[in-house]
């Protein structure tokens, strides 16, 4: 019975154990960034740690491993299951410290881990267990551990408890474990009665965090984004989090601003009319992204759009323009429009397995500052949507800051061009974003080359003929930069945009 308990108990401490470590990881790319390079970095940096802690486990005494096994159980539970809280209120309300506290937590957490498993092998060939047999149950139960936890921890536990909360549940399994621990072994452990009010406080200070954490989270996001939050809520791809300051609603996703409702009219109106304006004929528009429906309300105004599809992968985020009533009232009821068809789907997965034509394009995509967005800016992701674009059709594609980040900005046109577009890049100020830019493609094999309109059908709050004619000028501090097209290989593509947007934030 004993030795089961031990098997056991492997099992759950190696889900805990990648639990924090893909907490970690998961949590650094919300608020950092480049996915990539925060994952590799954290699992280097944990697995080395393991090792240190695997090398240091041999100072235990033999007759201490139970004792020791059960320490480490309460020091994981309790740093493991702050972390997250630890991280994002550390990042919320002083941000530089930021990664040191990331990587000592990342660090301690797995010279703890690396511990557990030596101890628990060393308690099981005390008990007289054949070498081959304790070898092969200790790895098999570790491995099914790690197995169960990453299957559970994107498709649950994120989306639905969220981070924190999730880090603080496996805190308490720790706990738990080394409960179970003095309840079996109670005759050889030493200190039972010190060990279990300790376990008693973690387990309280952990249960505590369980139920205020959504508390933590949004005195969190206070911090981060100054104003009122009115809505805020996490999803399996992504969190978002809606503010208020006085008529000011802004919209942030994983801590990026996408729009504010005292310019947003300036983007929206800029991505879709130079293009629409030209299309008098169009009957179909397809809008990648943009699932607030603000680029959809401007494509709805002109009368020749008799449908439009809204391809965006997140659910939540249609839901929530579509059914909450201040959002709805941004975008015009545009997601309730009869003419309009809401996908929730993956876009380059739904363009293979969609062969309609559309006559316009809109791409809203985010900027792309992960490797998982920056697909959607790649040859054959454009050579992909050139399928489904009339000969005479138009795309436009916003394509970030030509000024804060114009080998970023470049690298899409250069993209666009090399998937077999003729382009047209143009620019709009917003005054929460700055300058910021676009680009309309035409397919080479269709129409004449694009001119911009001289003036509008429908009455502009932003867009005239003046302020048309200086968008499709660059001045000569956002001149054209000759630059490589971004292939999926290699992602050109987000190594450019952080290197440029980390020359204005430094």
């Amino acid at each position: 019975m004993a030795r089961h308990i031990l098997i056991f108990s492997v099992f759950v401490v190696a889900s805990c154990g990648l639990a924090y470590e893909l907490i970690a990881g998961a949590l650094s790319s919300y608020l950092l960034g480049d996915s990539i390079f925060q994952f590799s970095t954290i699992i280097g940096c944990y697995l080395f740690a393991m090792g240190m802690g695997a090398h240091f486990s041999r100072h235990v005494r033999d007759q201490d491993v139970l004792s020791r096994f059960v320490d480490l159980e309460l020091a994981i539970g309790l740093i493991g299951g702050l972390s997250a809280a630890l991280l994002f209120l550390t990042f919320a309300w002083n941000g530089a410290p930021f990664r040191i506290m990331l990587y000592l937590l990342v660090f301690s957490i797995g010279a703890l881990v690396g511990m557990e498993v030596p101890l628990v092998m060393r308690a099981l060939n005390a008990r007289q267990t054949a070498f081959s047999e304790l070898v092969s149950r200790v790895l098999t139960f570790d491995y099914l551990g790690a197995l169960a936890v990453s299957l559970l921890f994107p498709l649950v536990l994120a989306p639905r408890l969220g981070l924190v909360r999730t880090a603080f549940l496996f805190g308490m399994l720790n706990v738990g474990v080394a409960l179970w621990t003095m309840r079996v072994f109670r005759a050889e452990l030493s200190g039972v009665v010190g060990r279990m009010l300790r376990a008693g406080a973690t387990g309280f200070v952990l249960l505590l965090g369980f139920v205020l954490s959504d508390r933590m989270v949004h005195w969190g996001e206070r911090g981060m984004f100054g104003d009122e939050i009115v809505y805020a809520t996490s999803t399996p791809y992504q969190r978002l989090v809606l503010t208020r300051w006085k008529d000011d609603l802004r919209l942030y996703i994983n801590g990026n601003l996408q729009f504010s409702s005292r310019d947003e009219y300036r983007y929206h109106e800029a991505l879709v009319h130079p293009a629409l304006e030209r299309l008098p004929w169009a009957r179909s528009a397809l809008i990648l992204g943009g699932g607030d429906g603000l680029a959809l309300r401007e494509a709805l105004k002109y009368p020749n759009i008799k449908s439009a599809t809204l391809v965006d992968l997140d659910p939540a985020m249609t839901d929530a323009f579509r059914n909450r009533e201040e959002l709805a009232a941004l975008n015009q009821g545009s997601l309730r429009d009869p003419r309009v068809t809401v996908v929730n789907a993956d876009a380059a997965q739904w363009l293979q397995q969609n062969d309609t034509v559309f006559d316009a394009v809109i791409v809203d995509f985010p900027d792309p500052s992960s490797f998982a967005l920056g697909k959607l800016y790649s040859v054959p992701f454009y050579r992909l949507l050139l399928r489904h674009v009339a000969a005479n059709g138009l795309v436009v594609v916003q394509s970030t800051s030509p000024f804060f980040a114009p080998h970023a900005y470049w690298t899409v046109d250069a993209t666009l061009r090399e998937a077999g577009l003729r382009t047209t890049p143009y620019h709009a100020y917003v005054p929460s974003f700055g300058e910021w830019g676009f680009i309309i493609g035409a397919p080479e094999t269709g129409r004449d080359a694009y001119t911009p309109p001289s003036g509008y059908r429908l009455p502009l709050r932003f867009l005239n003929a003046d302020t048309t004619r200086e968008m499709f000028t660059f001045p000569p501090d956002m001149k054209r930069i000759e630059m490589p097209p971004n292939r999926l290989n290699t992602q050109s593509l987000v190594h450019e945009f952080e290197q440029d947007w980390r020359r204005f934030i430094r």
